[in-house]
């Protein structure tokens, strides 16, 4: 089974700066699709930014383009978000998935395996 475990979250001042890091146990991780969502409580769960499996194609959603930056080091087994200008509409936990497959998706129905997830908090 693979393990997923995401790291760097925390408190920030608006117009602050975080980086997120999601570790992955998969073998095959450099030929996985990866993604990032966040939730916060009585809401479902949202896409933020996914990237692809052979070749780091990346795709974002309209709220955090221009702002957040997703990456990936396949000789590290870890994609990483990079988060800037956050606002306090940003606050959430947010949880790393990882598909079987190369393809980025922003439907968190087509993942396979997800991290516990961590907080993040912007103050404004």
């Amino acid at each position: 089974q693979v393990q997923l475990v995401e790291s760097g979250g925390g408190l920030v001042q608006a117009g602050g700066s975080l980086r997120l890091s999601c570790a992955s146990s998969a073998r095959t991780f450099s030929t996985s699709a990866m993604g990032w969502f966040r939730q916060v409580p009585g809401k479902a769960r949202e896409f933020v930014a996914s990237i692809s499996g052979n070749g780091g194609s990346t795709y974002y959603s309209d709220s955090v383009k221009g702002r957040f930056t997703i990456s990936r080091d396949d000789t590290k087994n870890t994609m990483y978000l990079q988060m800037n200008s956050l606002k306090p509409e940003d606050t959430a936990v947010y949880y790393c998935a990882g598909r079987r497959f190369p393809y980025y998706q922003r439907d968190a129905n087509y993942y396979d395996y997800w991290g516990q997830g961590t907080q993040v908090t912007v103050s404004s």
